[in-house]
């Protein structure tokens, strides 16, 4: 009998493939807006938008943030990016008897602490208590909801202004050739900063997590106008959101490689350990797709913004008869960007 391995959670083709196989095709269809089987980064019904997280990171706490940081801004991230406001937070806690007090606490303070800087509060949750062994430490559940302001029609309309827009929402399939692509920062530090820690390499001492709430600063960039998807690239990092939007949008993306923004210390560790940093996940960066015209004011307002501060124009959406990433090397060739199998770092997030 086939049995549950790490990757069917890790974020790549694997996950996707189980989750299409295994998990939505038990469930009712329902018609909304933006469906389940869509897989985009939340549902929206009746015109409520809402997400669920699961978080298992290893170790709770970790250079840059902990799993209370992890758990609010990853749930409120995935709000952020359908162009929603996020409105409120459910938290619900399975621990492990035996479990520091004190560890409970520097978590639960950093739900706290995440939650006011954001501006969304945790309104509802649950709290489990297992025998010893029967979890790791701590699993946090997270929910959201979030709902439509002018602030998105504002952007959208902008946007329509230079091409057709077909979805009410920023969702993954809505890039279309001539798209410019923004990366709003470094890539594969979080991935690398828990990897680094857990195992005792040495890195996390030039790198941290980059974990953080990023609902303010798409707020500014939608601001600015003409963005059409957004998304953030945490399992499988940046090499599994752009072949999702290849896929789900049925278009080629042609990427720089050499523009991509990587802090040195992701690049010397991913090099010593055999990794492709663009398939090392993310949880305080989001790529965002835009029409041509308004590129530069998006990536103004992303600078702007404290998390934000390296954001760069990676490349384009453009026609493709095969939907596929493009990554344009820095010795001047062309290579296939692949989406990854799974997560090369497992629990992560």
């Amino acid at each position: 009998m086939a049995k549950v391995i790490l990757n069917h959670g890790a974020g790549g083709e694997i996950m996707q493939e189980f989750i299409s196989k295994h998990i939505i095709c038990h469930y009712p269809k329902v018609k909304t807006d933006v469906p389940l089987d869509s897989m985009d980064d939340s549902a929206v019904v009746d015109g409520i938008v809402f997400t669920t997280d699961g978080h298992t990171v290893k170790p709770l706490i970790f250079p840059g943030g902990d799993i209370g940081r992890l758990s609010v801004a990853g749930t409120v991230n995935d709000i952020a990016v359908m162009g929603a406001e996020p409105l409120a937070l459910s938290c619900s806690l399975v621990l492990e008897a035996g479990l520091d007090l004190d560890i409970v606490d520097e978590v639960l303070r950093s739900v706290g602490e995440t939650s006011r800087e954001c501006g969304v509060p945790v309104v509802t949750g649950d709290t489990k208590v297992v025998e010893a062994g029967g979890v790791d430490e701590m699993i946090m559940v997270t929910s959201a909801i979030g709902r439509r302001t002018p602030l998105l029609d504002h952007n959208l309309r902008i946007a329509s202004e230079y091409r057709k827009v077909d979805s009410k929402w920023t969702t993954d399939d809505n890039v279309r050739p001539g798209d410019v692509i923004i990366a709003s920062g470094t890539v594969g530090d979080h991935g690398i900063a828990i990897l680094s820690f857990r195992e005792g390499y040495g890195f996390e001492s030039v790198i941290e997590s980059d974990v953080a709430p990023l609902n303010g600063m798409i707020a500014e960039a939608m601001k600015a106008g003409g963005i059409t998807a957004m998304k953030d690239p945490t399992r499988g990092g940046i090499a599994n959101t752009l072949n999702e939007w290849c896929s789900k949008s049925k278009v080629g993306l042609d990427i720089t490689e050499k523009d991509i923004p990587l802090r040195q210390g992701v690049v010397s560790a991913c090099e010593m350990l055999g990794l492709d940093p663009f398939s090392i996940g993310n949880e305080g960066k989001v790529i965002i797709a835009c029409v041509p015209e308004m590129a530069e004011d998006v990536l103004r307002a992303l600078r702007g913004n404290k998390y934000g501060r390296d954001a760069a124009i990676i490349g384009r959406a453009v026609e493709s008869e095969v939907p596929r990433v493009v990554l344009r090397t820095e010795v001047g060739g062309r290579r296939i960007l692949e989406p990854p199998a799974g997560d090369p770092v497992p629990r992560i997030c």
